[in-house]
C-alpha cells in the first residue's frame, strides 16, 4: 500500500497521484522523489564516492563476499518472498547481486541521492527505482523483504528508520541488516564515509527488537580477516595525514583473491550454522511477526 507523502492519505491506485488530494511526487533526472530537499546533496554520505564505487565494487573481495553472503540470507531466511526493497541502494550492485541469483523476484531499489540512482539504472533492467528518505518510507505493508546493507550507520535517528521499515513489511516479511560493528574499530575511514555509529552486536540487536522484529540469525562476518582489519585501523590512526579514501578499494589482485577465498571458507562456516562473534561487520535476519 501506497502512501502520500503530502496527506499521509493511503491507497493502492496505480500510480502515485494521490486520490485524496492529488498530489503527485515530483520527479527528477526521470526518478520519482519522494525527499527531493536531500537528492543533491545531505551530510549522510558523500555522493561523488558513487563513481568510484561503481567502478570498483565488483572487483573488490569484500563487495563480492558479502553479495553472496547476502543472496544466501535471502534464499534461505525468506524462499517465498517475490518482492524485494533495497534502501540506499547506491550504485546498484547488491540489487544486481539478487537480480542475477533471484530471477522471478520483484525489485525495488531506493536511494537519497539521485546520481547514485543513474548508476543504478546503468546496472539493471526491470528494477523500480526511487529516490526517499528512510526515515519517511512512502509504503505500509507492501514488502515481502526489505534490505539496509552499511546504510543505517550514516543515519542518526537509525530506530526511526527500524520503525519506518517494519511498518513497510507486510505480515511475516523479513529484514535483511549489515552494519559495521565494534565501536572501539572508530577510524578516520568511518569519518570519511559519514558514518554516524559502529555498533555493538548487543545495541544492534536491541534496536531491532525495539522495533518489534524477531531476531532470527545475527552473527559477525569479515571475521576471519578481522586481526588485518585491526592492524589496518591501527596504522590509520597514527598515519591520518596518509589517509586515502580509496585505499581499502583498490586491493592488489593477488591479496584481493587470497582474501576473498578466506571469506568464501568463512561464508561456508556460517552456512554450516556458526555465528562469529567478532568482525568487522555484524549481519542480522529478522521478521515482523
Amino acid at each position: 500500500m501506497k502512501i502520500c507523502i503530502s496527506c499521509d492519505a493511503k491507497f493502492n491506485n496505480p500510480g502515485w497521484c494521490c486520490p485524496e488530494c492529488g498530489f503527485i511526487p515530483p520527479a527528477l533526472e526521470g526518478f520519482l522523489c519522494f525527499a527531493p530537499e536531500f537528492a543533491g546533496d545531505n551530510d549522510g554520505f558523500r555522493a561523488e564516492s558513487f563513481q568510484d564505487l561503481f567502478v570498483l565494487e565488483d572487483q573488490n573481495f569484500w563487495f563480492t563476499s558479502r553479495n553472496r553472503l547476502i543472496v544466501w540470507i535471502l534464499q534461505k531466511y525468506f524462499p517465498q518472498a517475490k518482492s524485494f526493497l533495497e534502501i540506499g541502494c547506491g550504485t546498484g550492485y547488491v540489487l544486481s547481486g539478487i537480480q542475477k541469483s533471484c530471477p522471478k523476484h520483484t525489485l525495488s531499489g531506493s536511494e537519497i541521492f539521485v546520481n547514485g540512482l543513474e548508476f543504478t539504472a546503468q546496472r539493471l533492467d526491470d528494477v523500480e527505482l526511487f529516490q526517499m528518505d528512510a526515515r519517511k518510507i512512502p509504503f505500509d505493508s507492501e514488502f515481502d523483504v526489505i534490505g539496509a546493507f552499511d546504510v543505517i550507520e550514516h543515519i542518526s535517528e537509525d530506530e526511526l528508520v527500524l520503525s519506518e521499515v517494519f511498518k513497510s513489511l507486510k505480515e511475516g516479511g523479513g529484514v535483511i541488516f549489515t552494519v559495521p560493528q565494534h565501536p572501539f574499530m572508530w577510524s578516520v575511514t568511518d569519518e570519511y564515509a559519514c558514518h554516524v555509529r559502529r555498533y555493538t552486536a548487543k545495541e544492534f540487536r536491541t534496536k531491532v527488537e525495539r522495533a518489534g522484529f524477531q531476531v532470527e540469525k545475527m552473527t559477525s562476518f569479515v571475521s576471519l580477516l578481522f586481526p588485518l582489519m585491526l592492524m589496518s585501523r591501527f596504522l590509520g590512526k597514527i598515519q591520518k595525514d596518509k589517509f586515502d579514501p580509496s585505499g581499502e578499494l583498490k586491493v592488489n589482485p593477488v591479496l584481493n583473491k587470497s582474501f576473498e577465498c578466506i571469506l568464501s571458507f568463512e561464508r561456508l562456516l556460517i552456512k554450516a550454522g556458526v555465528s562469529f562473534p567478532f568482525g568487522g561487520s555484524l549481519l542480522l535476519v529478522g521478521r515482523k511477526v
